[in-house]
């Protein structure tokens, strides 16, 4: 699909949020959803396979095996509160792909370590840490 352009609104929620869920599936269409820590360049929304516990290592992960055969994902971003009139949501179609050139992988890591203060100790790099770029081709943004 074509990429949009996201409403400063919609930039600057994403911005404001700490997490998203990222929804991915199987080729036999089995959903798999799970929160993701992401930074935001520009209008594209990158997130990187860290090095976090993980059963098989950052490249056996779910979400990037799905991901590498369907491109297709969705992300929510949400403000909850008891105060009802404040909360929100932000709901993106995204065409995902791994990143493979090394100053886009550098920028967003970049991002990424500015936003999320754990990932300045973690040794990520593009051949052991794969990194996925996001880029919204819709937008639903809902506040109360």
């Amino acid at each position: 699909m074509s990429p949009i352009e996201l409403s400063q609104d919609a930039c600057d929620f994403l911005d404001e949020q700490r997490v998203g869920h990222l929804a991915t599936s199987t080729p036999d269409g089995e959903p798999h959803v799970v929160p993701l820590c992401y930074a935001r360049l520009n209008q594209t929304l990158y997130f990187v396979c860290d090095e976090k516990p993980k059963r098989h290592g950052p490249r056996s992960l779910k979400r990037l095996s799905n991901l590498q055969k369907n491109g297709r994902a969705a992300l929510v971003v949400d403000r909850y509160n008891e105060d009802w009139t404040k909360l929100a949501f932000l709901l993106l179609q995204l065409d995902a792909e791994v990143v493979v050139r090394d100053v886009e992988y550098e920028q967003a890591l970049a991002a990424l370590r500015s936003r999320y203060r754990q990932y300045e100790n973690m040794s990520l790099t593009i051949d052991s840490n794969p990194m996925v770029r996001m880029t919204p081709s819709s937008a639903h943004f809902w506040k109360a």
